[in-house]
């Protein structure tokens, strides 16, 4: 099973894909098949930059759950959206510790309701996910940064599929490798947001 690292952001695992398939191939594959007409524009196959961004939807949570793709728990969310210029751009809400601040507003009292750690969601002691405090007692600082990661156009494949089964699949399965590939080709740029770069 692959692991986290801090090169990686996100991750998706074939073997486990096929292994919780209950249409005996890939779990992701019957998802795509029962959302097949996410990815067609009246019969026509979709252009690549939507269809990535429907590929990416339908392999993260909420619609997939587990997902196919597995973002790394201290990341709030990884998500896909197309742009006014009609481009792609993935969308990473990273949240911030008060420790990691430059400087923190002292007019408003102690600061020490902040980010809580998941225990449910976090991965050893490296990749703690972070939740709101659950009693808000005092003034809470919770402090998300956003970074919007473009994907070049020529990266993107035309696909073909117009409605479900194998080819669908496979493109879309083509599409979420690419996203990911550049996805974590900024995990660096996390990193030093979170002051974890090594």
């Amino acid at each position: 099973m692959p692991e986290f690292s801090t090169n990686t952001l996100a991750l998706a695992d074939d073997i486990d894909d096929r292994e919780r398939a209950s249409n005996g191939s890939s779990r992701y594959g019957a998802y795509l098949d029962q959302r097949a007409r996410w990815f067609t524009d009246d019969g026509d196959p979709l252009g690549a930059v939507e269809f990535a961004r429907a590929a990416w939807q339908v392999a993260t949570s909420p619609v997939m759950s587990p997902g196919y793709v597995d973002i790394r728990p201290d990341l709030s969310a990884v998500t896909a959206h197309v742009t006014e210029d009609y481009e792609l751009v993935l969308r990473v809400d990273v949240p911030i510790r008060q420790s990691a601040l430059a400087h923190r507003p002292d007019d408003l009292g102690d600061w020490t309701a902040a980010w809580g750690r998941d225990p449910w969601r976090t991965t050893g002691d490296r990749w703690r996910a972070l939740v709101e405090p659950e009693r808000i007692t005092r003034s809470a600082l919770l402090v998300t940064a956003t970074l919007l990661i473009p994907v070049p156009d020529h990266r993107l494949t035309e696909p073909s599929a117009n409605g479900p089964g194998a080819l669908l699949t496979f493109e879309a399965k083509d599409a979420v490798a690419t996203l990911l590939q550049t996805l974590n080709a900024h995990a660096h740029l996390v990193n030093e947001l979170m002051g974890t770069a090594r």
